[in-house]
């Protein structure tokens, strides 16, 4: 795809989500629009950023982060992990990212609390729920994440900020809304149980062909990539998360 396309794309989207947030009667600017960029060139990311105003980028692969890293203009933006993260990976990308998106077990959590830790730092990150119950889905039900978010909101170097969910498939936009309006009463609940070291606020939740249900439901922050960048060309993993 060519950058004045990718142009072209964000202002469409950014029209989109203004139109979003009147009709659901919410303040313009209430939602955050995150870039997801999984297969997209550094090139083409800070592009996003630095002519198309993007701020947030979000990353599925830790390998794939890792390539790009050093050729973002990092301090233009904001990076956000958004796909699988696997306990024995958090060491590679702990000390690399703004917001972990992705976590879905008290394992992970204490792993990210262990490698923040170390390097005395504490870490934003949003809890998923499986909002399909899809068992091919990773995310924490809802029996589960109410059972665990005691512990998980007491570990010291972790901040809980919110909820992230991933609906399924649905082949009308508005039937996206079951998932997203239950997944908001779980994110307004746990909002009512911060702790001192959380600040429940970011709801994520909604992708290219979904945010605009997603943001009537009450997302603050949708995760869009194809719309912007255009279709990918290679098959996913089946351990990867569809995201964008």
């Amino acid at each position: 795809m060519e950058q004045k396309e990718i142009l072209q794309n964000i202002e469409t989207i950014r029209q989109r989500i203004r139109s979003a947030e009147r009709a659901a009667g919410r303040r313009e600017g209430e939602v955050l629009l995150l870039a997801a960029t999984k297969t997209v060139s550094a090139e083409d990311i800070n592009f996003a950023v630095c002519k198309g105003g993007i701020t947030d980028i979000g990353e599925n692969r830790v390998q794939e982060l890792l390539s790009k890293y050093d050729a973002l203009e990092r301090d233009k933006m904001r990076i956000h992990f958004i796909g699988t993260l696997q306990t024995n990976k958090v060491k590679y990308i702990i000390d690399k990212v703004d917001l972990i998106h992705s976590v879905d077990s008290l394992k992970l959590a204490r792993e990210i609390d262990k490698r923040a830790r170390a390097i005395g730092k504490v870490q934003d990150v949003l809890l998923e729920y499986n909002s399909g119950g899809e068992e091919n889905k990773s995310g924490f039900s809802e029996q589960k994440l109410y059972e665990e978010l005691p512990e998980i909101m007491a570990l010291p170097n972790l901040r809980v900020c919110g909820i992230m969910t991933i609906a399924p498939k649905c082949k009308e936009n508005t039937e996206y809304c079951k998932f997203f309006t239950k997944t908001y009463q779980i994110f307004i609940d746990i909002s009512q149980k911060n702790t001192h070291n959380s600040n429940v606020s970011v709801l994520s939740m909604g992708m290219s062909d979904s945010y605009e249900s997603a943001i009537s439901c009450g997302a603050t922050v949708i995760r869009v990539g194809s719309a912007i960048f255009g279709a990918r060309h290679y098959p996913e993993s089946k351990n990867e998360k569809q995201e964008g």
